[in-house]
């Protein structure tokens, strides 16, 4: 059943854009639900025999041949701390791409595919004891859905690079000193910290939001206070509202129809490319290529207003 239903992912494609997510449920070894985008699955499939070797980081249950690639499975019960699904005959591995990476997580069993409205999608507080790694939480039909920051769990096993090349950073300090101020949305603290790093490399002031809707309100308040923002860097997946939400938002508003917009996600894939320029995004770029990113901020920064994409 869950074949024929993830074999019609691209039917959710219609919710992007609209403040909508399709999610994945699984459970991990308790109660709770938890979710990641289904637009990152690429396949669900009973646990394989997997090879583990004894260097292997603690949260990876091992490795095993994916369609002719050898691919890392982490065990996604540890990494939220559940007892471990390593050694749990019946578990399922849900095989992803993030950020342009392929990689299985271990889960104890999938249930289905729910669609939430982002505007039902909030941060926990922290009395609730999910800790740093969801970033949203929903009700859907009285069941508590809780959504797993990946990048987080990746960033635990893999650093990404976090350098900007001093070619790039010499070129960011030409840019006028007006140019230097980025607002950035993302409801993920790990690419929340990458981004500010780089930015900071560049010699960019960064002020940090959240979400789409926190994004928003910087921008109203920004232009009270006759203040602008030449760049916006905004994850997609984001309680509240969405990355596609926002880009619609700012261009759909003449105060804000100079500010050059990227669209920075761990989503992948031609669909979501297209769907970002669809809605007036100048840029859509995987997470994290510190280097790619700052050599599109440069671009965009020094392109004439007729060449980026105004709606």
């Amino acid at each position: 059943m869950l074949t024929r239903v993830l074999e019609k992912v691209e039917e959710f494609t219609r919710l992007a854009g609209h403040n909508r997510v399709a999610l994945l449920a699984f459970r991990l070894g308790g109660p709770q639900t938890f979710g990641i985008n289904v637009f990152k699955v690429r396949e669900v499939l009973r646990r394989p025999a997997l090879e583990h070797m004894p260097s292997m980081h603690p949260l990876l249950a091992g490795s095993f041949d994916y369609r002719g690639d050898t691919i890392p499975v982490i065990d996604l019960a540890r990494a939220m701390a559940y007892p471990p699904l390593v050694n749990a005959p019946n578990a399922s591995v849900v095989v992803t791409e993030f950020s342009l990476g392929v990689q299985g997580f271990l889960v104890a069993d999938v249930d289905r595919i729910i669609h939430c409205d982002g505007t039902d999608m909030v941060a926990p507080t922290p009395a609730l004891g999910f800790g740093p790694r969801v970033n949203a939480i929903s009700r859907v039909g009285g069941t508590l859905l809780a959504v797993i920051d990946v990048e987080q769990i990746l960033d635990a096993i893999v650093r990404p690079p976090a350098e900007v090349s001093p070619r790039l950073q010499r070129s960011a300090s030409e840019l006028d000193a007006a140019q230097r101020r980025v607002l950035v949305a993302d409801d993920s603290a790990v690419a929340r910290m990458q981004l500010e790093r780089t930015l900071q490399q560049m010699h960019f002031e960064a002020v940090m939001t959240t979400n789409g809707a926190e994004a928003l309100e910087v921008l109203e308040s920004a232009s009270a206070n006759a203040e602008h923002f030449d760049l916006v860097i905004s994850d997609i997946e984001m309680p509240r509202l969405d990355g596609f939400a926002l880009v619609r938002a700012i261009r759909a508003d003449r105060r804000w129809q100079g500010t050059r917009v990227i669209l920075h996600s761990s989503l992948s894939g031609g669909s979501n490319e297209a769907m970002a320029a669809s809605v007036g995004a100048d840029r859509f770029l995987a997470k994290f290529q510190p280097e790619l990113l700052a050599t599109a901020i440069l671009e965009l920064l020094r392109a004439p207003l007729s060449d980026l994409a105004v709606l």
